[in-house]
């Protein structure tokens, strides 16, 4: 017998099938900044949507917030829960900058050091470290972070878990629904203003990112309140495929706008919603937690290699045939090397900090 949303919920289970598809997002988003590389423009690129999964990762990190956090944050209070996501998250922050800066003061095919100098490097090393934004390199488009470009939704994660922690776990569940609804129409003017939706990472587009963030948290949490999960017999594979179908759809200026918004607000709180519902067992598990598991060290810590990529590629431009080898070689390699980040750095420093909070 099959349980309902609500039983799911109160078993208090761990969402494994969720923790697959975060992988696979973070993957399709190692693919995609690979592709931007090997085609720049993203109608010549088989993966165009790949931005989309941020969007996707916020959407996962609202249902699980409120999933972990809704029936407890009142006792542990707002510093303890602040804490808890610090220790969870910004090892890989500062993990990532120092990556980001070893890679930039040494990166054998560049001179953009030479060109801004140590005091430069240390201000963004800092800002990368403090997520404080200091977009200041032109020549490689202007990111928030430059060291390590992804930290920007990093900035964006840290400002909802604080509203979640100020304002939006007190909100009742149809107050929370207006709010949704409101964030809705406001990330759908922004993709028809800004022709897409993968904005938030660059100094021209900065509060793009809080859009995007404001309606993705608000609708993960939505599905947890209203209990809005579908029991369901996919499987790992399906959801996979329907996930990444959202990053594989062709991209065209036309329907950009269009297309990322309903993607955004109507089929990722599905396949959220959907994936919840799925209950592993077996090698299928064990796949999905290590999927899980390495999909955030992969997330931060891949950059500051595809910046030296970049810079080779600049002196030794590669043909299509080549970067066809690369792409799917460097991904695997990247994931070997987040994995050892992961259990040389990240876990030992999680722990030891946990350790002293208790």
């Amino acid at each position: 017998m099959s349980l309902t949303g609500t039983e799911l919920l109160n078993t208090k289970k761990h969402f494994e099938t969720l923790d697959g598809l975060r992988g696979i997002a973070a993957i399709a988003v190692v693919v995609f900044h690979f592709m931007e590389f090997a085609a720049p423009k993203y109608e010549d690129s088989f993966i165009g949507h790949g931005y989309l999964a941020v969007d996707f990762f916020f959407c996962l990190s609202g249902f699980v917030i409120a999933y972990a956090y809704d029936q407890k944050i009142r006792g542990m209070g707002l510093g303890r829960f602040l804490k808890l996501r610090l220790i969870r998250l910004h090892p890989l922050v500062v993990i990532g900058a120092v990556i980001g800066l070893i890679a930039f003061v040494f990166d054998p095919y560049s001179n953009l050091y030479q060109q801004y100098g140590l005091k430069n490097a240390i201000l963004m090393f800092l800002s990368g470290s403090t997520l404080i934004p200091y977009p200041l390199v032109q020549e490689r488009y202007f990111n928030l972070f430059h060291l390590n470009p992804p930290t920007w939704s990093l900035f964006w994660e840290y400002i909802a878990n604080i509203f979640y922690a100020l304002l939006l776990y007190r909100l009742k569940r149809y107050g929370l629904l207006l709010l949704t609804i409101a964030a809705a129409f406001l990330l759908g003017y922004e993709s028809y203003q800004s022709g897409y939706i993968g904005v938030g990472w660059s100094g021209d587009n900065f509060w793009g990112g809080g859009i995007r963030v404001l309606y993705s948290f608000l609708a993960g949490m939505c599905v947890y309140r209203f209990k809005w999960i579908i029991p369901n017999r996919l499987g790992f594979a399906f959801m996979s495929i329907l996930l990444l179908a959202s990053f594989l759809v062709p991209y065209t200026k036309t329907t950009a706008p269009f297309a990322d918004a309903l993607t955004v607000i109507l089929y990722f709180p599905l396949v959220v919603a959907l994936g919840a519902g799925i209950s592993l067992k077996g090698r299928t598990k064990k796949i999905c937690e290590f999927s899980g598991a390495v999909s955030y060290p992969l997330y931060m810590v891949h950059y500051p290699i595809l910046w030296l990529f970049l810079s080779y590629l600049e002196k030794h431009p590669l043909s299509t045939n080549q970067m066809w080898v690369v792409i799917p070689v460097g991904t695997l390699l990247l994931i070997a090397f987040s994995y050892i980040v992961m259990i040389g750095l990240d876990m030992p420093i999680r722990k030891y900090l946990r350790r002293k909070m208790r």
